[in-house]
């Protein structure tokens, strides 16, 4: 009986090392060693000379490629690692890599009449590994007799089983109904983008239910963006399988990127460590054009340096880190504390105040508690919000990135009956029930039909319990408050991804005299459960007691 394991728990110390990680030789060596000498044979048409894989490949190529083929059992047809997901840096030969995988696969298979099949987000994508794959049967008189090469369907057909591998561009070709058992998956990442890319790919890849024989890999790099959707969630799982949190000896994770050690160090940010997401380097990837470019983004503002590092060093995106971002937004990840939950923030804390931030549909309804620690005296947060159905309509860029939040149980999508007033002051009576609250600070401009839900609890600006909250070029000391806390480590949070895009979203607005935060991008850019954050740090700042008796005045600024 075969026993083995996918996890690698000791990835940080392997990638340093340049060492291998896949934690387990090949299952079937046979079947590896037949599969790598056809993939071996293969001609690299793009390079000088068109070399072999086997002449101009690095020993992690054929590692993966031997683990892929080797987990088939050569007596009952069945693959024992049936998913596999590639996460690496640009530019090292993941495409061409594609075609070699897949084309092998083609070459080696056994059933005919199959369908392979890649599948690429955009036409060009699927040009990226088409092309290499038929120059790569063009390369060779041997292969251009065995494989036929059609161009215009994007198709290579294998003239005796009549099996053939179709590259197939989602964006404007339909996945329905497709058969394959061997499929890869290119570019994951513009998929997370998409809100019906799960549906798509669970009908791409349902062939697999009848082939035993059947694979699906998972090719990508860093998304140039915050992961989301079905990129976030795959590279969740792959995570956790790999650092043994999840057992699934059928799913193999192999991903370049720096341990936590070396990201909260900046040390990718030293040329002598790029290596440790490019394992081509000197191959495909030039160390001198990598440092070059590095000193060119070091050289101006920070607007694209976020996707430089994503693309070339593999450093995921947590937030937007902008040129005019919030300098808090710095600072935010580093204070996330996840055991911060609702209930144990009312617990921890001796006052709370309720920030409330929202518009009409089209936007979030933003809520923050903002408690004082009654030990440490630290501000704590913890974020929530609401949302109309119709913002997934109207804002179908953040489809994908709403649905994450709903998932994470941070934001509510409602239907045409609302809600979200109601769920709001059952927070508030809450809070007050338990005699921590201080009083709700919001922006004025939205305080209408709350302040009407608010009074039914006995929450009134009469009682100084509802505090209008500065908006605008008045907000400064609040946002100004906020990053120094954030900065001093005496204010934290719950660490969700709700908040941390928010906070990524905010865009200085600098005068000579005021600041201002805005959103980065009118529409899309939701800001709102930030804003709240500050209208709580309003009234905290005053460092308020439990409200017991009439402490504020309403301030309409």
């Amino acid at each position: 009986m075969l026993d083995w394991s996918t996890a690698c728990p000791d990835w940080s110390k392997r990638i340093v090392a340049g060492q291998s990680l896949i934690p387990f030789q090949p299952l079937f060596p046979g079947e590896a060693e037949y599969a790598l000498g056809v993939f071996k044979a293969l001609r690299v048409p793009d390079l000088p000379g068109k070399p072999t894989f086997g002449e101009c490949c690095a020993p992690w190529v054929f590692e993966f490629v031997a683990a892929i083929f080797g987990a088939n059992n050569p007596e009952t047809g069945q693959q024992l690692i049936s998913e596999f997901f590639l996460c690496i840096s640009k530019k090292n030969t993941k495409s061409t890599l594609a075609a070699g995988i897949m084309l092998t696969a083609l070459i080696i298979g056994i059933r005919e009449e199959e369908e392979l099949l890649i599948l690429a987000p955009t036409i060009e994508v699927a040009g990226n590994s088409f092309k290499p794959a038929a120059a790569m049967v063009r390369a060779d008189d041997e292969l251009g007799d065995l494989l036929h090469v059609q161009d215009h369907v994007r198709t290579i057909t294998h003239r005796v089983s009549k099996s053939s591998l179709k590259v197939v561009a989602a964006d404007t070709d339909t996945v329905s109904g497709k058969k394959s058992g061997r499929i890869l998956i290119d570019e994951l990442w513009v998929f997370g983008k998409r809100p019906n890319a799960d549906a798509m790919l669970r009908e791409a890849t349902g062939g697999l239910v009848s082939r035993p024989e059947g694979f699906v890999i998972y090719l990508t790099t860093q998304a140039d963006a915050p992961p989301a959707g079905v990129f976030k969630d795959k590279l969740d799982y792959a995570r956790d399988v790999r650092d043994g949190k999840i057992e699934d000896k059928r799913f193999l994770p192999v991903l370049y990127e720096f341990p936590k050690a070396m990201l909260d160090a900046d040390a990718f940010m030293d040329p002598a460590n790029f290596y440790v997401t490019n394992p081509n380097m000197g191959r495909s990837v030039s160390q001198e054009w990598l440092e070059r470019e590095m000193g060119k983004e070091l050289a101006k503002d920070a607007s694209t340096r976020a996707t430089f590092l994503a693309k070339h060093l593999n450093v995921e995106i947590g937030m937007n880190l902008r040129a005019n971002r919030w300098p808090g937004a710095d600072f935010w990840a580093r204070r996330a504390d996840k055991a911060l939950t609702y209930e144990a923030l009312l617990q921890r804390c001796e006052v709370v105040v309720v920030g409330v931030d929202g518009g009409g549909l089209d936007d979030l309804f933003g809520l923050c508690l903002l408690g004082r620690d009654r030990e440490t005296k630290d501000w704590l947060a913890w974020g929530h919000a609401w949302a109309h159905k119709s913002v997934l309509d109207r804002r179908k860029q953040i489809v994908s990135r709403l649905r994450d939040f709903e998932a994470e149980g941070t934001l509510t999508i409602l239907d045409d009956e609302l809600g979200d007033i109601a769920a709001i002051v059952e927070i508030v009576q809450d809070v007050k029930t338990r005699g921590l609250l201080a009083s709700v600070a919001a922006d004025p401009a939205g305080l209408g039909e709350l302040i009407d839900a608010l009074a039914e609890i006995d929450v009134t600006p009469e009682n100084g319990q509802v505090v209008g909250a500065p908006q605008g070029y008045a907000m400064m000391n609040a946002i100004k408050t906020a990053e120094r806390k954030l900065t001093n480590g005496t204010l934290r949070h719950d660490g969700s991804a709700l908040m941390s895009w928010c906070v990524g979203n905010i865009k200085i607005e600098p005068t000579a005299t005021a600041i201002r935060a805005t959103k980065a991008n009118a529409g899309d850019a939701k800001i709102d459960p930030a804003m709240a954050l500050f209208d709580a740090v309003t009234v905290m700042s005053r460092n308020p007691e439990a409200a017991r008796e009439p402490q504020y005045q309403m301030i309409i600024v």
